[in-house]
């Protein structure tokens, strides 16, 4: 009697971080899966309509580093969400995550699905190849602590985008007052410590 081989489902064979107004341009890319990560309050965006069939998973909490008037920031069980989602991506072919513009908790949400598939890269490795797809990524420094105690990375994602941080802030230092006058003081204080 003959076995059939195991089949083995594909892994995800590419991966795009955007923003909002950029979804409009990934709808004929052959998305199969996407993670949104929204404001409270924000409709799911219209540009989906135009995909073609994909598996989608939205959460809503708000790019911040902390409580705030009004603000949701982003917590332990939204980490875990993104975690859960990444567990879930057999037979993902084309992997899209967004957030409002793409920089922070997009890439931040990116880098921890990395961290989680390839638990022996180098957490170096995989911040430069997430800052390879999308340049001028500044991960949410929140999420990313999160993210580092759940998968047992002892602090080396937060430093490694503690390093990017301070990167961002070589090549734009621009960034430094705006980031402080949105919060996000913390990052900037911290990557300045380099």
């Amino acid at each position: 009697m003959r076995s059939e081989p195991e089949v083995t489902p594909p892994e995800v064979t590419l991966h795009t971080v955007c923003g909002l107004e950029e979804l409009a341009g990934h709808g004929t890319r052959g998305v199969s899966h996407v993670l949104s990560l929204l404001d409270p309050g924000t409709p799911e965006p219209e540009a989906f309509a135009r995909y073609g069939a994909h598996a989608r998973t939205t959460l809503h909490f708000h790019d911040c580093l902390g409580p705030g008037d009004g603000l949701v920031p982003p917590e332990p069980e939204h980490v875990a969400a993104i975690l859960g989602f990444g567990r879930d991506l057999d037979g993902a072919g084309h992997l899209l995550v967004h957030c409002h513009y793409g920089l922070s908790r997009s890439t931040a949400a990116l880098l921890m699905l990395f961290a989680q598939a390839e638990p022996k890269t180098s957490a170096d490795a995989l911040v430069a190849r997430l800052h390879a797809l999308r340049e001028p990524a500044w991960p949410n420094a929140r999420m990313i602590g999160f993210a580092d105690a759940m998968l047992g990375r002892e602090g080396r994602l937060s430093e490694a985008v503690r390093q990017l941080h301070a990167l961002q802030l070589r090549v734009r230092p621009h960034l430094a007052e705006l980031l402080r006058g949105l919060g996000r003081g913390t990052e900037v204080d911290a990557a300045e410590r380099d």
